[in-house]
């Protein structure tokens, strides 16, 4: 007997029949990629920015060459290259001998690093942080490989809001003009703290401005994620209530991921010929809030008292917050003063644990605000 395939997809590429929506932003990413533009494309985490780049764009393509790197836990300059190095040579240098001879023949300033593969007779790109001694020098190189290669090649850059917190001081200007004079390359930027990337590409005073094309990636409408997740119950003659659908897109405030997490076990514990209510999506819920309780107790006994007192406040509040220093916020939440809360608010936007949007704070990620919340009931 043949199991029908779930269609509720959290890890690969997405076929593209089990991809929901996103028609406008497709369709705006193929063009301005088409016309040889650099793109910023700004969501909170985990709405499928790089999803949605690879439903876009065939990666196996052979007019271009497609690569992908999250700078997320990065933290210098020379990890940067480190990650963007090893990218480009698993995906474009590994392609053929002659990419493989350009690579090693361009990095000549890593030359002496390189590892050999006796096995394949060819060179490994095993080089560590020590291994980049001028790493300038070395980032000159990569783009200078970009630019010899014979596909045209497309870079996304996950969460490149990052690179402002290297130590370096000089990291925007330095991509910016290796970037800007590229032919064969062209860049996605994708980041999750919109107020950095707003910055970064609309501020005057920064290198990056004006210098991309602008996508921003919101939740998909209810309307049609519940058509989309209906479809595919019923196309496996399976049904699901749309107040379940409800359900779940409101606790996780329409976040893509999520939704497609506790869909897709919905999805597997439902029988044919049964229907899954609100019920069985808030036991799925509640089961998948214990799953993560590890993870996000590690995450948060990273942050300070002051911080966890205004996150924990926030998860009371029944909707985002304008003003956070407001003596009646303050005073309601028993928080210490106006400074103790500006200072760990700084810090909470910085961890990506706080988001302020349209002047509005609130808790950046669903998941921490439902699992605080469950925890002081």
């Amino acid at each position: 007997m043949t199991k029908t395939p779930n269609p509720f997809i959290v890890t690969g590429k997405i076929p593209q029949q089990y991809f929901c929506d996103r028609d406008t932003e497709t369709a705006q990413l193929i063009r301005f990629l088409n016309n040889r533009e650099n793109v910023v494309l700004m969501s909170q985490r985990r709405m499928g920015k790089t999803k949605l780049v690879e439903h876009s764009l065939d990666s196996g393509s052979k007019e271009y060459a497609l690569m992908v790197i999250d700078i997320l836990h990065t933290s210098s300059l020379r990890e940067f290259i480190q990650l963007l190095g090893a990218t480009i040579f698993d995906n474009l240098a590994k392609r053929s001998t002659r990419m493989m001879k350009l690579f090693t023949a361009t990095l000549r300033s890593l030359s002496a690093s390189f590892g050999y593969d006796p096995i394949q007779n060819t060179p490994t790109f095993d080089i560590r942080l020590g291994d980049i001694t001028q790493p300038e020098y070395t980032l000159k190189e990569i783009f200078e490989y970009l630019e010899k290669s014979n596909r045209h090649c497309i870079i996304v850059i996950d969460e490149f809001q990052q690179i402002t917190k290297y130590p370096e001081k000089n990291v925007e200007a330095l991509l910016r003009t290796h970037i800007q004079h590229l032919n064969n390359a062209n860049f996605v930027f994708a980041g999750s703290q919109r107020r950095l990337m707003e910055e970064m590409f609309f501020s005057e005073k920064r290198p990056f401005y004006m210098s991309a094309r602008s996508i921003v990636l919101d939740a998909i409408p209810f309307d049609s994620y519940c058509d989309f997740a209906c479809h595919h119950f019923e196309e496996a003659k399976k049904n699901i209530e749309r107040e379940a659908i409800r359900l779940v897109y409101d606790t996780f405030k329409g976040v893509t991921l999520y939704l497609q997490r506790i869909m897709k076990e919905a999805f597997s514990f439902t029988a044919i010929g049964e229907t899954c209510n609100a019920d069985s999506v808030q036991h799925i819920i509640d089961d998948y809030i214990l799953e993560c309780e590890p993870r996000l107790r590690e995450q948060l006994a990273l942050i300070t008292e002051p911080q966890k007192e205004l996150l924990y406040a926030m998860a009371e509040e029944e909707a985002p917050v304008k003003s956070i220093t407001a003596s009646a916020f303050i005073k309601r939440h028993r928080m210490k003063s106006t400074s103790a809360v500006q200072s760990a608010a700084k810090k909470l936007l910085e961890y990506d644990l706080l988001t302020r949007r349209d002047g509005l704070y609130s808790i950046a990620d669903p998941l921490i605000d439902l699992w605080i919340k469950s925890r002081r009931l």
